[in-house]
């Protein structure tokens, strides 16, 4: 059973990929915009019926690219509103908590998955590691992070660290269960990325569990855990309550 698929009134999560999402509808507008002035006077321009038929086939493209472009910046508020708190509950509703572990959350932002596990973790801890980098997340701050914590009620079993997921400031073979939420791929480097998987190997206890999900990168997360050492790797189909759509990769350590 899910411990919360509905975000509380004071926890604020925030928007993803704000500039991208900034992007994608300022240009749909402006070309949705564009395109149907353009239909709307394509009957005015001079020339042959080769040139007509080019001049509206280019308007109605022009108009459905930027439909498509806005619809696809609604798609990921939407996603950051309220599908990825389904997705987030779906994954933690996978590792079956028994409510006494350590968890680790890499790239935990406003701390949306972190504090999903924290409900869970009534005699636990959940921990929280991020470089606060604002592209990735609107509000992407340490502070916010906590206040959500204190607003969910799980202020007392929940740390928060600054810190880099390429590094991770915990000794080996500490925690019970490591989490990351469309946060690896924002390592841009395939080294850098096989990187954070050799950390979360090395930080989990023997028969810890690991749940990576993303829209990017998965079946290379898969390969690298295997080479690491976790066995039992699944991947799962794609996730449409994200968006775009998400897998996740889950494994454990031997």
């Amino acid at each position: 059973m899910s411990a919360s698929t509905i975000q509380t009134s004071r926890a604020n999560y925030g928007l993803d990929a704000p500039g991208l999402v900034r992007n994608l509808l300022l240009a749909g507008v402006g070309a949705l915009i564009i395109g149907l002035v353009a239909i709307t006077h394509v009957r005015t321009i001079n020339g042959s019926m080769l040139v007509q038929i080019a001049a509206t086939a280019a308007s109605w493209y022009i108009a459905i690219s930027g439909l498509t472009l806005l619809v696809t910046g609604l798609l990921m508020i939407w996603s950051s509103r309220f599908g990825k708190l389904q997705a987030r509950d779906h994954l933690l509703d996978d590792l079956h908590l028994q409510g006494d572990e350590t968890v680790l959350d890499l790239g935990t932002g406003r701390g949306l998955l972190l504090m999903g596990a924290a409900k869970r973790l009534p005699r636990g801890r959940a921990l929280g590691l991020d470089l606060w980098m604002q592209r990735n997340l609107n509000g992407n701050r340490k502070d916010i992070a906590f206040a959500n914590a204190v607003a969910e009620g799980v202020a007392d079993r929940v740390e928060i660290y600054d810190g880099d997921m390429r590094k991770v400031p915990f000794a080996d073979n500490s925690v019970d269960v490591v989490t990351a939420s469309l946060s690896i791929h924002n390592i841009y480097n395939r080294e850098g990325r096989r990187n954070a998987i050799n950390e979360i190997v090395r930080v989990l206890k023997p028969g810890g569990k690991v749940a990576l999900m993303d829209i990017r990168h998965i079946h290379e997360y898969a390969l690298d855990l295997q080479v690491a050492g976790i066995q039992d790797i699944h991947i799962s189909n794609l996730n449409y309550l994200i968006f775009p759509p998400a897998r996740i990769v889950t494994g454990s350590k031997v």
